[in-house]
């Protein structure tokens, strides 16, 4: 069989169990549990330890084949893999106004303890003076010759309890050793459904262009995951309404990076005036994301349980760095984090002993594509099944499940430079990867390009 036309099937792929990513979405009756994978181009470009390439190829596929569901099309919207590559690579590919974004701060990074390694993650400014002050020392160049003498796992607490973001490396033997790494297992995706009640119900527009039309998103997405899915479903047509703290703003190239096709504003919740607003959104909405630490927006009425109650048709999903159970639950983590703490770092050293990370960040990616697949699904269940529901994702689960992945068979296959695109914008000209998917075999554009940073109205269209 040629590469170009391999196929993902459930019990025969030698993608082990990267297939089941779909497995809970057919238990919920969202896909059909037997169905061909419409994907193209090659199984293998990395290389590397583990199937990235597979965890790319199934999760963008899976979004593909929720539109098809959506739709009512067996094969309408397809995946190429090398446009994955990119989608999922798009932070090098990523120019404004023909300059590369920095992507770490100088004190992110792998540091050697006495004991070990460590990892932090210093982008936002306020995780970065959190670690220096855990550290006492007044810059990044002083954290190597401050970390050596500590033990890697006593400094990771220290470092948090500060409001730091740092990990431990692990092998992936001590991960699954400790109660975190057993709090992981389980589904990729938890889906509970629920049946729909009086109240708004988007309805389909049969737009095959644009079949997410008139579906309105709240979106309380940061980083890539979360903002990795609201982009797909403004693609898709929905109307994307994007949610930030003013005192906490997003990284600027981070924002542009995901933010292509939606509106951006700006809500402090604190402010009661303000709060309401959020929740007069949330009673004409159709799909929250929410993207935040479990708990962490409890206060302001918006637990998934409390949002259930109040907008019962609502869908919702969530992303997480650690899942909700376990003792990380309430913990901040990145994809980089996630993959020092469960073994993935470990198993990238190089030659020298370093830890080491994946190609790209494919645990935001997969699962942001997910989240969009579950927004889909859901969508398509209140046509065909009258139910709406609550899906749970986490960076954890998404590491678990590329861990359990055995190699391709297939020859690694360089994918030469990315068709890259170009559009105008206020922040300059964009050079960006476009999306993995296609449709009727044009391959698809973003909605437009980000607009300015929390300048919108927080209302719908």
């Amino acid at each position: 069989m040629p590469k170009s036309q391999f196929t993902l099937g459930v019990s025969t792929s030698r993608l082990g169990n990267v297939p089941s990513l779909d497995a809970e979405f057919a238990q919920c009756g969202l896909l059909p549990a037997r169905r061909a994978k419409n994907w193209s181009g090659p199984r293998r470009w990395w290389g590397g330890a583990l199937d990235v390439e597979g965890l790319t190829i199934s999760s963008t596929e899976l979004c593909a084949a929720a539109v098809n569901q959506l739709t009512g099309s067996q094969d309408l919207f397809a995946i190429d893999a090398r446009r994955a590559a990119a989608a999922f690579a798009s932070t090098k590919h990523l120019r404004i106004a023909g300059q590369r974004r920095g992507a770490f701060d100088a004190a992110s990074g792998f540091y050697q303890t006495s004991d070990g390694w460590i990892r932090t993650h210093a982008n936002y400014p306020h995780h970065r003076r959190a670690l220096l002050q855990a550290l006492r020392v007044d810059r990044p160049e002083r954290l190597a010759e401050s970390l050596l003498l500590v033990e890697a796992g006593d400094v990771a607490e220290l470092i948090t309890a500060c409001g730091g973001i740092a990990t431990k490396v692990r092998t992936r033997e001590q991960w699954q050793a400790t109660a975190m790494g057993q709090a992981a297992a389980g589904p990729w995706v938890k889906i509970a459904l629920s049946e729909v009640s009086q109240g708004r119900l988007w309805k389909y527009s049969q737009d095959l262009a644009k079949p997410l039309r008139g579906l309105r998103v709240l979106d309380f997405t940061r980083v890539i995951a979360g903002p990795t899915s609201s982009r797909t479903l403004a693609m898709l047509g929905a109307d994307v309404l994007r949610v930030d703290p003013p005192q906490m703003p997003e990284l600027q190239g981070q924002y542009i990076e995901t933010g292509f096709g939606k509106r951006s504003t700006e809500i402090d919740l604190r402010d009661q005036r303000q709060a309401n607003t959020v929740h007069e959104l949330l009673s004409e909405a159709d799909v929250v994301l929410l993207g935040y630490r479990p708990g962490a927006l409890a206060a302001h009425g918006l637990r998934p349980q409390q949002l259930r109650e109040r907008y019962p048709n609502l869908i919702i999903v969530e992303l997480c760095a650690w899942g909700d159970t376990g003792p990380y639950a309430k913990r901040r983590g990145f994809d980089s984090i996630v993959q020092a703490a469960c073994g993935i770092a470990d198993i990238y050293r190089d030659a020298e002993g370093r830890p080491g990370a994946l190609p790209v960040q494919a645990l935001d990616h997969a699962t942001g594509y997910g989240m969009a697949a579950a927004v889909v699904s859901l969508a398509a269940a209140r046509r065909s099944q009258g139910k709406t529901g609550h899906a749970r994702f986490s960076l954890v689960r998404t590491a678990t499940a590329l861990l359990e992945q055995p190699l391709p068979t297939a020859d690694i296959e360089p994918l030469g430079q990315p068709a890259v695109r170009k559009i105008n914008s206020t922040f300059g000209e964009l050079t960006y990867a476009p999306p993995a998917l296609s449709s009727g075999g044009l391959a698809l554009d973003y909605a437009g390009p980000p607009a300015p940073y929390g300048t919108d109205e927080p209302a719908w269209r």
